[in-house]
């Protein structure tokens, strides 16, 4: 039971039931999806092409490895294995952090600028066929910044 300073549980409706239901089969599907259309496309997978998109995004095209995970949402182990593939490509470089010699930066290479423009129309594509079409007529606006709050909520645990 709740303890008394809790409001008591409120059971969800049938529609909030089922709002989350299909928000949790889009949040698992979609990624695999834009994925899947990305990698037949013969382009990056998904998770390659956002740590590539992050790293263009940032000065110096530049990011601490720490900081390219929690922007990719990935945990450190997980983005230096994606880190490392893309390295063995000639996307992406390692180097030690000037300021304390102890962390590493991503540094995205001129050939992995390249290869981020080569994928951008598979990606593009992708996101518009499986997302952004199904939402024609709708207040985008709005839908954004719901999330935004539903994003901000997730964060501060």
């Amino acid at each position: 039971m709740c303890a008394a300073t809790q409001e008591p549980l409120r059971p969800l409706t049938s529609e909030e039931e089922a709002f989350m239901r299909t928000l949790v089969k889009v949040i698992t599907t979609l990624p695999r999806a834009i994925d899947h259309d990305m990698t037949h496309d013969r382009q990056l997978p998904l998770v390659e092409y956002l740590t590539l998109m992050h790293l263009s995004e940032a000065p110096d095209r530049r990011l601490r490895m720490s900081a390219l995970a929690e922007a990719a949402d990935l945990s450190v182990s997980g983005m230096t294995r994606v880190v490392a593939r893309l390295e063995t490509q000639g996307l992406v470089k390692r180097v030690k952090c000037v300021n304390d010699g102890r962390g590493w930066n991503a540094v995205l290479t001129d050939d992995g600028y390249a290869r981020l423009q080569t994928a951008w129309p598979s990606h593009l594509n992708a996101v518009r066929r499986r997302l952004i079409d199904h939402f024609d007529g709708v207040d985008l606006d709005e839908y954004t910044r719901v999330l935004q709050r539903v994003a901000g909520a997730c964060s501060s645990r």
